[in-house]
């Protein structure tokens, strides 16, 4: 079976919204089913199709993260010892050449990953191009946008 890597915060995430789907989506939508029943003809009753598709969804989602979390190998960053170097859950601090910037990464999960955040998915081309590294290397990277240069400045591991 292959393990899927998880953050520890990404995998408390899952677990909370799995709480969340079981404890009260699941069963505001089963009394919406049930509420929209009541109403007679299941034909021509949009509430109650609309209240199907939604549990459907819930159970489709309830399912997903459970699958996730059964194969996922929860990695604390801050008891590995990387001898500073740029691995999964690691958060980097790069310059990049291109945009004369500096941006803040963190390696993490596929189901974490949210550039808007800084969080790189591990399968990321980027993510890729700096895993390995340490602080003052440099990286060339081919990304979507084109190649883009990275200079490792800061790894920590929090």
């Amino acid at each position: 079976m292959k393990r899927t890597p998880l953050t520890v915060r990404g995998a408390e995430r899952l677990k909370a919204e799995l709480k969340k789907l079981k404890s009260k989506d699941r069963p505001r939508v089963v009394e919406a089913i049930a509420e929209a029943r009541e109403h007679g003809d299941l034909k021509e009753n949009a509430e109650y199709h609309a209240a199907r598709e939604e549990q459907g969804l819930i159970e489709a989602r309830i399912k997903d993260i459970e699958g996730k979390l059964s194969t996922a190998e929860v990695i604390d960053v801050t008891k590995v010892d990387a001898k500073g170097k740029v691995v999964f859950g690691a958060t980097v601090d790069v310059y990049v050449e291109e945009d004369d910037r500096e941006a803040t990464y963190q390696i993490v999960g596929e189901d974490e990953a949210d550039i808007k955040q800084g969080l790189l998915s591990v399968n990321s081309p980027i993510a890729r191009g700096l895993i390995g590294k340490e602080e003052g290397d440099e990286c060339e990277v081919e990304t979507p946008g084109g190649v883009r240069h990275y200079e490792i400045v800061e790894v920590r591991y929090e």
